[in-house]
């Protein structure tokens, strides 16, 4: 069996909150508890879970924007979490992240041209002008810009095209993985579609390999390979894409999709009302997370001990301790 091209073995994060005169840490966010998956190259692994449940955070401390707290990330064999300032520069250029927010994550005093070629000059992949403006204008036409653009700046172009102009910027250093960080939840429906459609011809085109992050379970349906269902910085339920959607194990799992809508109406799905809200991650519950909204728990096994993810069937992994 190939080796996969990333490997991440039980991430963890969090974050201090300081208080008192001195300044001092006094509690901690558990942002991300433990994360462990494996991602073949060319597949698309999409993440999803209701807000703060540590997606974002997880794929920032894959490719150290956020230094992670504990564990191992390895990309391609290479240590990521273990890698110095150099080696950290050269692996920049294989693993690239569009952003949430595409009004926020462009600087507005930079021509698009210049913000799609930023990352050709620090790592010196172009020698001329010509051959630098040359890569601009194939990299606009790849996500469906006019060469035109490249002298306009942010603020002359709609949600779709700036989140296309983010695209644009992450392939500029011809990226093995791409993280998609919620890259279509700032956007409208119908323009949701046809980057998600872009990101898969992408995806085709130049053999990318993509962590789809997401809080609606119907985004990623039609883009993931396997899906990884989170709950307070820890992976629930993983398994491959039609099992999720057809085979959900996962309590918390069989809830979200109960939330999906059907655009069948003569199909009915019964929806699933979870009680209470979302625990804080300052202090999660012990045991399983999702003990305090399961309707399946059982006391005081669930509140105690901590469930692993263990296989169920073949790829569908699940961390419960009456479903698998």
């Amino acid at each position: 069996m190939n080796e996969p091209l990333l490997k991440v073995r039980d991430l963890v994060k969090r974050f201090a909150i300081k208080g008192g005169w001195l300044g001092r840490a006094v509690e901690q966010v558990h942002a991300v508890d433990g994360v462990s998956f494996d991602l073949p190259a060319g597949e698309t692994l999409g993440v999803v879970g209701e807000s703060g449940c540590g997606k974002s955070t997880t794929g920032r401390c894959i490719l150290r924007l956020i230094e992670p707290t504990s564990g191992e990330v390895w990309f391609e064999g290479k240590s990521v979490t273990r890698a110095g300032k150099d080696e950290l520069r050269a692996l920049a250029r294989d693993m690239q992240i569009i952003f949430q927010d595409p009004y926020a994550s462009l600087n507005p005093r930079m021509t698009v041209g210049a913000i799609v070629g930023e990352a050709l000059i620090i790592h010196k992949l172009t020698k001329t002008r010509q051959e630098f403006e040359a890569r601009i204008v194939e990299l606009l036409e790849t996500v469906g810009l006019s060469p035109d653009h490249m002298r306009r700046y942010p603020h002359e172009f709609s949600g779709g095209q700036r989140q296309r102009i983010g695209i644009a910027r992450a392939l500029a250093v011809s990226p093995k993985l791409v993280v998609c960080d919620e890259a279509v939840s700032a956007l409208d429906v119908s323009i949701q579609a046809q980057v998600i459609n872009l990101l898969e011809d992408l995806q085709h085109k130049l053999k990318l390999t993509y962590i789809f992050i997401a809080h609606d379970l119907s985004v990623v349906e039609h883009i993931s390979t396997r899906v990884a269902v989170m709950y307070l910085g820890r992976i629930v339920e993983l398994a491959p894409a039609r099992q999720i959607y057809t085979r959900p194990l996962h309590p918390y799992t069989e809830a979200l999709l109960s939330a999906v809508p059907i655009p069948d109406p003569q199909i009915k799905r019964k929806r699933i009302m979870l009680q209470g809200d979302v625990p804080s991650p300052i202090r999660p519950p012990p045991g399983c997370h999702f003990h305090t909204r399961c309707p399946i728990a059982q006391f005081p096994l669930c509140s105690t001990v901590k469930p692993e993810l263990k296989q169920s069937s073949d790829g569908h992994w699940v961390a419960c301790h009456f479903r698998g």
